[in-house]
């Protein structure tokens, strides 16, 4: 029956294509910047087992997870589950529901879910639906993934195909974001790189109630490196994150594309693989170009990878049919409102998006020359109003970032990331985390 299906499924490889389209919201013109102090003291530990650590780090208002896993793909998924049991459920459980409630309900859904999704959905059901993804995709993951997943199922008690099909979920929505890359002439300090990553996207959902930083520590080089994954507890893709080897993640999810993009599909890497792919397994910058150049791409997207070894950033125009690495000297798209900077690549909430992309680029250019870590937190991303749900700017030269989280349903306070209070953490501290007296596997 499943074979059936997937003959129908396999017919519809996406063609769809919006033309002519620009997003039309734009900041409030009365927008502030953020005063609150930056929090830089240490974590604090709660918890060991014989392969993880569990720390928290943050005010009580605007404080998170970080934990520690060791060892083989299953090892750290079992660690993530026995480190954070019940709560890793309640977030997979969450997600799942919410999942169910913007398909249910269309009136009040926040999420946009791709067409064809839901009327896979109408044909065959939610679970049937999800099911078919994982099938498109499944050859072009790695197995890491499932066995993680595995891993975190048998140690917290969680449905493993829930685990699964919940990760499908940045295949088929479309989140607003924001993103830049900025070195030498741009920046206070210029032999350093700096890098954002915002994320605006479903601060009604669950995730803002379980923000986490989860450190892989892989104890077998072919599992790769030791990074950093800045996202939700029981989340194991990555849509934020630094590595080990100086190198960051940002991505922007575009609905408003041109024709430049070509065509989308429903076959190939789920993108938050291929971003943790590069995040555990890649060096360089190099490394990464040709990983997405390679890898078989799936929906329309704007990525950001940045090296702080040699200080290089490139913005990357990303569709089935196309991926294209730009830097500032041949920034796209080409229009007055996204004029070109000197020493900086960004991006305003989507590919065709005047009215985030100005006050962005007249926030740069104002600073230009100024630029820190600290300046974007406070006078860049609450102006362009970017990052509600959460805010990771990064310094790759010092190995450093700064990481904000909406407001949980527990807390108080503004409700986006970018009005709140960040965090700032020593990755280089984090990476050398030792690792508990005995490991047990």
């Amino acid at each position: 029956m499943i074979l059936a299906v997937l003959f129908v499924f396999l017919a519809s490889t996406l063609n769809h294509r919006i033309d002519a389209a620009e997003c039309h919201g734009k900041p409030d013109g009365n927008a502030q910047p953020n005063s609150n102090p930056i929090y830089s003291q240490a974590p604090r530990l709660v918890k060991t087992i014989g392969n993880g650590k569990h720390y928290t780090v943050g005010n009580e208002q605007d404080s998170f997870d970080i934990i520690h896993v060791w060892g083989s793909p299953y090892m750290m998924g079992r660690a993530h589950g026995l480190l954070m049991g019940e709560k890793a459920k309640n977030m997979v459980d969450a997600v799942w529901e919410y999942m169910e409630n913007q398909i249910i309900d269309p009136i009040n859904k926040t999420v946009h879910l791709q067409e064809w999704f839901l009327k896979d959905v109408a044909d065959f059901g939610l679970d049937a639906a999800l099911d078919l993804e994982l099938l498109a995709t499944k050859r072009h993951t790695g197995s890491y993934f499932f066995e993680e997943a595995m891993g975190l199922s048998d140690a917290a008690g969680i449905d493993y195909q829930k685990i699964l099909r919940i990760h499908m979920i940045g295949e088929l929505t479309k989140g607003s974001c924001s993103m830049i890359g900025a070195w030498g002439s741009s920046l206070k300090t210029p032999n350093s790189l700096l890098q954002l990553r915002a994320l605006d996207w479903a601060v009604d959902g669950p995730f803002k109630d379980f923000p986490q930083v989860t450190v892989y520590h892989p104890t077998n080089s072919s599992n790769g490196h030791a990074f950093a994954n800045f996202g939700w507890t029981g989340w194991i893709g990555s849509i934020t994150g630094m590595n080990s080897r100086q190198m960051a993640i940002s991505e922007i999810g575009v609905s408003f594309p041109d024709e430049t993009f070509g065509k989308e599909s429903r076959f190939g890497v789920p993108f938050t693989f291929l971003l943790r792919d590069i995040l555990q397994f890649d060096n360089t910058l190099d490394d990464s170009i040709k990983r997405i150049s390679d890898a078989s791409r799936t929906c329309d997207l704007i990525l950001g990878v940045g090296d702080g070894k040699d200080r290089r950033f490139r913005g990357i125009q990303y569709s089935a049919s196309v991926a294209n690495f730009y830097t500032d000297s041949d920034l796209k798209p080409e229009a007055t409102w996204h004029p070109k900077i000197n020493d900086t690549v960004y991006y305003g909430m989507d590919w065709l998006c005047p009215g985030y992309s100005q006050v962005l680029a007249r926030q740069l250019q104002t600073y230009h020359g100024q630029l820190t870590p600290e300046l974007v937190a406070t006078h860049v991303v609450p102006i362009v109003q970017t990052g509600n749900l959460l805010v990771a700017v990064y310094d790759l030269t010092k190995n450093m970032a700064l990481l904000s989280n909406a407001r949980a349903s527990y807390e108080s306070g503004p409700a986006n990331a970018y009005d709140r209070q960040y965090v700032q953490l020593n990755m280089t501290e984090l990476f050398n985390e030792r690792p508990p007296n005995t490991i047990v596997f």
